[in-house]
């Protein structure tokens, strides 16, 4: 078995409210048509998000600065809040850096070779046999991803310790130039965020105990979600589908999965689920609640963060790390991500 032993997460260094996005959003549109820029305030009004973090000044963000000077910013604060993340679960923990026999990364918004866990491997001194694996691609859902890695790992090596980090600073994405809908919406969600889990293979201790997983994977829904790389820096794809595309595979999901573990969805406590946007939650929300069960965390990450991407399902199980939840009760976890796939995972607190 794998146990989750500690959950911490890192706030970027600068923090906005909806009112500070907006005005930056109105001087970005002063010379776009009518139209857009109305239709750029009320998205953004209507996004149900009250604060967002960046790695940048919103100055940088909205400026028209290269491709090249976004990345470079990406690379840097990555380490940056990398470092600081990790420190600050392994102050909680009280585990040492070399004791580490994994460390896994997350993220899907900047390029970096060679990729963040090298940086930190050195800057704190890690052994020289840890196991690395970067994951770079699998967007909002690489925090399950990460989760469901590390098990596979640690489920075949007892004993041995990994850490989980998801760095993510989707607001460097931002394309001045795309007055598209599509640019619209993604940078009215998105926000940046770091999180570290750090997991032990075995039953011994207390923690959250990692029960089974599960990747279920939408066909013919490559459209649905991604980016394209164009001379200006990542293209958000982010179809109109992707709420009723989950909407229609969710009982596929959910009961089936359960089901496999000779559960019910009354049987489990507590929720956790990634919130891609309003429309997505509120979707989630709607089915949820014929069982008289409440994902008021996972509103609630992105009322006060954002979609952070990765790092959004970790910042909502910090939430219930630090609850106090019984031993014996259980939790499903849930995150969708580009290729279209559903990555769950069931937990037990332990």
């Amino acid at each position: 078995m794998t146990l989750i032993k500690t959950v911490v997460t890192q706030q970027p260094p600068y923090e906005y409210t909806t009112d500070q996005i907006v005005n930056a959003v109105e001087v970005w549109l002063k010379d776009a048509p009518e139209v857009i820029r109305r239709k750029g305030v009320k998205i953004f009004r209507g996004a149900n998000i009250d604060k967002r973090g960046s790695v940048a000044p919103l100055d940088f963000i909205f400026s028209d600065a290269s491709f090249e000077e976004k990345n470079n910013w990406y690379v840097k604060s990555s380490i940056e809040m990398g470092e600081k993340v990790l420190a600050k679960a392994l102050e909680e923990s009280g585990w040492k850096a070399n004791e580490l026999d994994y460390i896994i990364t997350t993220s899907c918004t900047g390029f970096m070779i060679p990729s963040v866990d090298a940086y930190l491997i050195n800057k704190f001194g890690m052994k020289q046999d840890i196991v690395r694996l970067p994951v770079t691609e699998m967007g909002c859902a690489a925090g399950i991803s990460g989760l469901i890695y590390v098990n596979n790992f640690l489920k075949a090596n007892p004993g041995k310790k990994a850490a989980l980090i998801t760095i993510e600073a989707p607001s460097l994405t931002f394309r001045r130039e795309d007055l598209s809908l599509t640019n619209l919406v993604s940078t009215a969600i998105f926000a940046d965020g770091a999180t570290c889990t750090l997991l032990e293979g075995g039953d011994e201790g207390s923690g959250i105990r990692i029960l089974d997983t599960d990747m279920y994977h939408f066909n013919e829904s490559e459209y649905l979600m991604g980016y394209n790389l164009t001379n200006t820096g990542f293209q958000i794809v982010l179809d109109k589908d992707v709420p009723d595309s989950i909407k229609s595979h969710f009982p596929n999901i959910l009961p089936p999965f359960l089901k496999k573990n000779n559960l019910e969805v009354e049987d489990v406590e507590n929720y956790l689920f990634h919130p891609g946007g309003k429309k997505i939650i509120h979707m989630v929300e709607d089915y949820i609640c014929r069982f008289d069960k409440d994902i008021s965390d996972s509103i609630d990450v992105l009322r006060q963060h954002g979609n952070m991407s990765s790092s959004t399902i970790i910042f909502i199980l910090e939430r219930f790390m630090k609850k106090g939840i019984k031993s014996g009760e259980k939790g499903y976890m849930l995150a969708f991500g580009p290729g279209f796939s559903a990555q769950s995972l069931l937990v037990e607190w332990v």
